[in-house]
């Protein structure tokens, strides 16, 4: 054959293998986050949906609340009203076939009765309730009437909730947890609000180790990644929490969920320091896994 003959049978090969592949729907599970706005880009709904991309879930999003935020501190406010907040909840149900859900910062307690009656509306399969209190800045995100709610209207609907050890002592009402005695058992009390599993994430705590906990009806599991000693963990709660609602969009039971997801964030930990955001607590890395 021909140099110029073999090179217009490459490119109609070319083409027509091109045109071929144009016609192949791709599969992705899709994840829903429900939280708050981070301007920095570090955290809520944001974090969330960079967490999904990373993991290989398509990512929607209803959001609660905008912040005035940076790596330095929340500096404002403004919520969502609830009746917005329940319409964008249906317009996602209501066309995409979303297999987890994740919810975040919910400041209001209006907000959280509008999110319940859009949970009860649509029954998602898997419901990961990660209660936001208070930012990495030290910025309180929740208001007192909303904890109570909380606790009585999200944690009995959610698979898994996903505090950390100040949040499950403020929910509790009790001392911070210091031993790993301590802690499993203020996993089990939460589990008496009625969710089937607590993560209680142990990045505040002390030690060569940042040991979380996996605290179920009949057993814990114990999940340890070396500490890392970064200033940078702004969004790492957010983080673990969406990386669970992937794992379980994509089928994974819920330790297994877990267990990735711990993976996942201690190494999005660990690559922090290489992206140089901000002057304050910078973000993780969630796409570490693509340098």
């Amino acid at each position: 054959m021909a140099a110029s003959a073999r090179k217009l049978y490459i490119e109609r090969d070319t083409r027509a293998r091109r045109k071929e592949n144009s016609k192949i729907t791709l599969s992705m599970p899709v994840a829903l986050t429900i939280a708050g706005s981070d301007s920095s880009g570090g955290a809520g709904i944001q974090a969330d949906l960079k967490t999904f991309a990373a993991l290989g879930v398509y990512g929607a999003s209803v959001i609660t609340a905008l912040t005035a935020q940076n790596t330095k501190g929340v500096t404002g406010i403004h919520d969502v009203p609830a009746d917005f907040v329940a319409a964008q909840l249906d317009a996602v149900f209501g066309d995409l076939d979303v297999k987890a859900l994740k919810i975040g910062m919910v400041s209001r307690r209006d907000i959280i009765e509008a999110i319940v009656k859009g949970l009860d509306r649509w029954k998602p399969k898997h419901l990961v309730v990660d209660p936001v209190m208070v930012a990495t800045s030290g910025d309180r995100l929740l208001s007192p009437d909303a904890v109570d709610a909380m606790r009585k209207m999200l944690f009995p609907r959610a698979t898994i909730i996903t505090p950390n050890l100040p949040e499950a002592a403020a929910l509790l009402d009790a001392e911070l947890a210091v031993s790993e005695s301590e802690i499993e058992a203020q996993g089990r009390r939460l589990l008496a609000f009625g969710c089937p599993a607590v993560l209680i994430k142990g990045g505040h705590g002390e030690g060569a180790e940042s040991v979380d906990f996996l605290v179920m009806n009949d057993s814990v599991v114990r999940l340890a990644a070396s500490r890392v000693a970064t200033k940078n963990t702004h969004g790492t709660g957010c983080t673990l929490s969406s990386a669970v609602a992937a794992g379980l969009a994509k089928g994974e039971s819920l330790e297994a969920a877990v267990r990735a997801a711990k993976i996942y964030v201690s190494a999005a930990i660990a690559a922090a320091d290489r992206l140089g955001i901000g002057h304050g607590h910078g973000p993780v890395h969630h796409f570490h896994k693509f340098d």
